[in-house]
């Protein structure tokens, strides 16, 4: 048939006719990546074809995502999921096949349909809880499991869409500033801790989908999706007119803490003493008008608040809390800007005292009344720190705060400031502006407007701005002035990274197929580049020394598999096979060895030239910040606020301190501050807002 055309602004107006050799007859539905197409192939075999949006086929981010998409829908099988067929994800639309399932999805049988009987709920959530036990038993969490996702065919529920899914101990790169998943079927630590979401979030989804299967509602509902949040982490879930034999299993799928929910195996069990034998009956519920579904998708982005409602009814107290716990979680209403992003204000602590300080030093508070993490750096012999609203300054010696520098709306700054220039040069958390800060008054010196970019980077006392086109235009640190602009040979949007133990920074892009790295030396004085080099797998530039620079090598997973040298003066390549792939690290580099902080707590240190893991700890830290060392340890930073320090020769502990969560147990914040190591001086921060220091000579009395 013809290509269909799409009405509306912003969707591609023109369909392809064949995805590879398959041809596309016509459309099943449309989510956030792509349209589904119902297919044939050459044979005559009917499939359902997954094409990516036009506007998304260029971008790097989002065919990784669909490259993840992909492999996690291959390692996928059984008779309750919808198994891949073919694919592309390297083509010019990327795509990807999978066995056509007739039958509708949960979401329409029940719009149209309304509540399932008893017994194919029963069939329903036994169904499911096979097919979370496929997906979990090859090391893949769903993490979108909505009726949307749920195909009702005659042989029973299939489970698909893995657009966001990912293996459990890794964690999916998304968007800065965005949650992935849909607020009515999220578990309170996709909220909560998004970065620690684990297998029993899908139990959790799998419990709202058994309520909205037999209420036609959630058991969180809202118009609102702050509002559910709220209800998701605080409140009892709603089980009115879920059958008896059932509610319970459900309510144990709900549970808050992600340790007392079943597993699919003990669902099943479970299920067997609630009917002492199933029945194969297939879903054949009494049929009404047709309704067309509403879109759903995949990345949250929330509207404003409404009045009046079920927002109106809240109390205003209960609105804040649970605006601040979306803002704290990281849910920010962004347009995907490549910055990093930062945490929201609320009220100051809750007034309980608090344990008494354990070590020696100081600790302050830079900003009276606000709440959140301080993200800080030195320069010019001071600490220069950013928080909602606000930028300062601190002295080193005694945590004096020598200024602040107010930001209107409150603003939350995009990262700390970064001495550079002779200045404090801060990015707003709108990525709109880019202000320079005099560093002994904290006066403005002058600001300029950044939208046009969408990458920000000091080196050598010159900001890098890098355009979505591709274009690099160096700008004076002092003066705020452009001195060149130009593209990077053969890179179309570069990533640069400057490391202080040399003059040069460093652009990278991946090539189109992800199997190569593309690295240039760049002199961020003239813009001009030193040495270029194309390098196997996808890399991420972690320090350098010596001349040489360091690389983390990932997988599609986000996963680090292995450690990259590279010398450009001889062009020698020293990579570095883990024995074990590390999910999402972070890392550092002190001398030749390589020190990586994964999630979950696995703290690796690597000798590159010694070619050879030193050791491993496992630390209590399950999201951390990424390390920092010197010649005796490895410093880190904790989400409750711990700064902990390991040796650097044995891989001991060698000391922590208290947490320092305050009033904020509930909220964790991503993206922690690293620790700043200044002579014989540790300085650290913590969610409750306080900047503190610590002696680096002996952490065992923290």
């Amino acid at each position: 048939m013809a290509p269909q055309r799409n009405d509306g602004a912003g969707v591609e107006a023109e369909l392809p006719e064949y995805a590879g050799h398959y041809r596309l007859e016509s459309r099943l539905g449309s989510g956030g990546m792509g349209v589904v197409h119902l297919a044939r192939s050459t044979s005559g075999m009917r499939v359902a074809v997954k094409v990516v949006h036009a506007r998304y086929a260029m971008d790097p981010e989002f065919r990784g995502r669909f490259r993840q998409e992909v492999a996690a829908a291959r390692r996928v099988s059984g008779a309750f999921t919808a198994s891949v067929v073919d694919a592309d994800p390297e083509a010019e639309r990327p795509w990807m096949a999978t066995l056509f399932i007739p039958g509708p999805t949960l979401a329409d049988q029940v719009k149209r349909n309304g509540s399932m009987p008893s017994g194919e709920l029963r069939r329903l959530m036994a169904g499911l809880a096979e097919a979370l036990r496929d997906i979990h038993r090859v090391g893949v969490v769903h993490r979108d499991l909505k009726p949307s996702n749920v195909l009702l065919a005659e042989d029973g529920p299939k489970v698909i869409d893995f657009g966001i899914s990912r293996p459990k101990d890794s964690e999916l790169r998304t968007e800065t500033g965005k949650l992935i998943g849909t607020p009515p079927f999220m578990a309170p630590e996709q909220f909560r801790r998004p970065r620690e979401v684990g297998p029993a979030a899908d139990i959790f989804a799998l419990g709202s989908v058994m309520v909205h299967a037999a209420t036609g509602r959630g058991p969180f509902d809202s118009d609102s999706p702050y509002v559910v949040a709220y209800q998701v982490v605080h409140d009892e879930p709603d089980l009115t007119d879920v059958p008896e034999n059932l509610a319970p299993l459900v309510l144990r799928c709900l549970a808050k803490e992600p340790e007392d929910r079943p597993t699919p195996d003990e669902l099943m069990r479970e299920l067997r003493s609630v009917a002492a034998s199933y029945d194969t009956q297939v879903f054949t519920p009494a049929q009404r008008p047709s309704r067309d579904p509403q879109p759903e998708e995949d990345i949250v982005s929330a509207p404003d608040p409404r009045p009046g409602g079920a927002m109106g009814r809240l109390r205003k107290g209960v609105l804040l809390t649970a605006a601040a716990l979306l803002l704290t979680a990281g849910w920010t209403f962004s347009s995907g800007r490549l910055l990093d992003g930062g945490g929201g204000d609320a009220p100051e602590d809750s007034g309980i005292p608090s344990a008494p300080a354990v070590f020696d030093g100081w600790h302050t508070k830079p900003g009276s009344g606000s709440r959140g993490m301080p993200q800080c750096s030195y320069g010019g012999g001071k600490l220069l720190c950013a928080l909602a609203g606000l930028f300062s300054a601190i002295d080193p010696a005694d945590g004096t705060v020598l200024w602040r520098h107010t930001l209107a709306d409150r603003n939350t700054p995009d990262g700390p400031p970064v001495a550079a220039g002779g200045l404090v040069q801060a990015v707003t958390s709108d990525g709109q502006r880019l202000v320079a800060l005099d560093p002994d008054s904290g006066a403005t010196r002058w600001t300029t407007d950044i939208s046009a970019y969408g990458r920000v980077q000091y080196a050598g006392g010159m900001v890098l701005l890098t355009r979505t086109d591709g274009t690099v235009v160096g700008m004076d640190a002092s003066s705020g002035k452009q001195v060149w602009s130009r593209t990077i040979a053969d890179q179309s949007e570069p990533a640069f990274a400057a490391f202080s133990a040399d003059g040069l920074a460093y652009a990278t892009s991946t090539t189109v197929d992800g199997t190569h790295t593309l690295v240039s030396g760049v002199d961020p004085q003239t813009g001009d580049v030193r040495w270029d080099a194309r390098l196997a797998g996808e890399l991420k530039p972690v320090g350098a020394h010596d001349g040489k620079v360091f690389f983390m090598s990932v997988n599609d997973y986000g996963e680090t598999e292995a450690l990259v040298r590279y010398d450009p003066s001889s062009l020698a390549v020293q990579r570095v096979p883990l024995e074990t792939s590390l999910p999402t690290a972070l890392a550092t580099v002190h001398g030749n060895t390589m020190y990586l902080l994964a999630t979950g707590g696995g703290l690796v240190a690597v000798d590159m030239e010694a070619r050879a893991l030193r050791w491993r700890l496992e630390t209590s830290v399950s999201q951390g910040s990424a390390p920092v060392a010197d010649d005796r340890h490895v410093y880190l930073t904790a989400a409750d606020g711990r700064l902990l320090a390991v040796d650097a020769r044995t891989g001991k502990l060698s000391g922590e301190t208290r947490a320092r969560l305050g009033s904020d147990s509930e909220f964790v914040v991503l993206g922690l501050s690293a620790p700043v190591i200044v002579e014989d001086q540790v300085y650290a921060t913590a969610p409750d807002g306080t900047v503190f220091a610590v002696d680096a000579l002996d952490p065992s009395h923290w």
